[in-house]
């Protein structure tokens, strides 16, 4: 897909599960399309992102095989004030229900970084996967109340079919403060447009990032990456609830949509996962920087066995550790120590 020579005013991230229909592959994610990279919310305008997920549409593409896609367009455009995500929509998930099509994602109602990324969950509904896509125009979870652990944001909501209800994963931040202190809530509905009941035990997963889950065995299973004293690790819930590691992992993918045949069964014999896809950020420097879409691969699933991918003692290239040098203001430090008398 076109990138714009890197420049960063173009970005794609955060994709949705992949689903298929009538054998074609379908995915949806936040597109930026913007005349300057990201300058952050004190240089935000109009027309200027704050992030890399400002001023966004979500788009979709479809794939014949899972490897080469073919971007379709914008299925989420920016509704007009004040309706949620006039600023923004961003961040999407895809749930199929009773033969209607539901993507639930992030309206923005301000620009990002003002507050942290305070916004609510919307969510819009069709009778294809092709669309069109009919807003709710309302906040279908909102944030928790004053005093609660998701009082500041609802993000990446994440919905899958389980126990005869609309089981919706979503993160949160504790503090709204850096480092992000991160978890996962959980809310239930049996209608998808609400009203959705948080659960009692939130959060139910104490560490991760993204929202990735899909149905193993008779329970749920969880990526937890980059947040939390448990990161990097796979969870299970026998209940989607109650979870617990069951799995330490290496090269994790940042904000993975899998490939998830039984995400709307209700089934109780999960199968697992082999691919999806996610997002690469940090690509160029520091004033072009965005994110790409690339494909990963894995082996969780009940019916596949690959010890090669099994392993967790991955050796990386030389080149990725050099790549993580110091920046200026550390070789400054660590210049300006070295210069001191030595202690005795």
């Amino acid at each position: 897909m076109d990138y714009h020579n890197g420049d960063g005013t173009i970005s794609r991230r955060d994709p949705s599960k992949v689903i298929r229909v009538d054998g074609k592959y379908y995915v949806w994610y936040t597109h930026r399309a913007t005349a300057t990279p990201p300058r952050g919310a004190a240089l935000g305008s109009d027309t200027v992102p704050s992030t890399d997920w400002d001023l966004a549409e979500i788009w979709y593409a479809t794939s014949e095989d899972g490897f080469t896609w073919q971007e379709r367009g914008v299925a989420i455009p920016r509704p007009p004030k004040p309706h949620p995500g006039w600023r923004s929509v961003s961040t999407t998930d895809i749930l199929a229900w009773k033969g209607k099509y539901y993507l639930y994602y992030q309206g923005f109602l301000e620009m990002s970084g003002r507050r942290g990324d305070d916004c609510p969950v919307t969510a819009s509904v069709a009778d294809s996967p092709d669309g069109p896509w009919r807003p709710c125009n309302k906040i279908v979870i909102p944030n928790g109340a004053p005093g609660e652990w998701d009082q500041y944001s609802i993000h990446d909501p994440y919905p899958l079919v389980y126990k005869g209800k609309i089981y919706l994963y979503y993160k949160s931040d504790f503090n709204n403060a850096q480092p992000h202190v991160r978890a996962h809530g959980l809310a239930t509905a049996d209608d998808p447009l609400g009203p959705f009941t948080k659960h009692p035990l939130n959060p139910v997963l104490n560490s991760a990032h993204e929202t990735t889950l899909f149905p193993f065995m008779e329970g749920i299973a969880a990526f937890a990456i980059h947040n939390g004293i448990e990161h990097n690790t796979i969870q299970y819930a026998p209940d989607g609830v109650s979870f617990k590691i069951a799995a330490v992992s290496s090269l994790m993918p940042v904000a993975a949509g899998p490939y998830v045949p039984d995400a709307f069964t209700d089934t109780r014999d999960g199968r697992g996962i082999t691919w999806g896809l996610c997002h690469i950020t940090a690509v160029g420097t520091r004033e072009t920087r965005h994110s790409i879409l690339a494909r990963f691969d894995c082996d969780l699933s009940r019916d596949v066995h690959d010890p090669w991918m099994k392993q967790t003692d991955l050796y990386l290239k030389p080149e990725v550790y050099f790549s993580q040098g110091l920046g200026q203001q550390q070789r400054q430090q660590r210049a300006k120590a070295a210069r001191r008398p030595q202690e005795r």
